[in-house]
């Protein structure tokens, strides 16, 4: 865990006292979360991707032909929200929505030519970015062990 730098006053000369955001569970996912995302959108500016669209992307991909509202609870994203995601990514040429036979409410989803081959490239994108995290974690049974604890934390 990284340490909560100390942090100075123009008026004082002596430190914040931190230590109770710097043990905080809530303070220390928060602060991770930005400087995940600031890695995170620095390895996927080439595709041009947000972490959403990416993850949208590679469950299509893996899941050819399955409802948009299997793929939204997959990602435990609203309806409404991923619509929208889908009109995004349906406007950028990457993803297409077919109808569905015997349901006509609901869309199957379906990655264009360009949305293989922009996931293709996001592919390289997440390994690289995958190594720098596991690099950071000290090897593949801390990432392991990390995993393991978000999913009982959140799961």
């Amino acid at each position: 865990m990284e340490k909560i730098s100390e942090t100075y006053n123009a008026t004082s000369p002596e430190a914040l006292a931190a230590s109770t955001v710097s043990q905080s569970v809530v303070h220390q996912l928060r602060r991770a979360h930005g400087r995940f995302m600031h890695r995170f959108l620095h390895h996927f500016s080439a595709v041009n991707l947000r972490p959403a669209e990416y993850s949208a992307l590679a469950l299509i991909a893996e899941n050819p032909g399955r409802k948009q509202s299997e793929i939204a609870a997959t990602l435990g994203i609203q309806r409404a929200n991923f619509v929208s995601l889908m009109n995004d990514l349906e406007g950028r040429c990457l993803t297409e929505r077919r109808s569905v036979p015997n349901d006509r409410r609901s869309h199957a989803l379906y990655l264009t030519a360009s949305g293989q081959n922009l996931l293709s490239d996001a592919r390289r994108a997440e390994a690289d970015f995958e190594a720098e995290c596991l690099e950071r974690l000290g090897g593949t049974p801390a990432r392991e062990q990390f995993l393991a604890l978000l999913a009982r934390l959140f799961g």
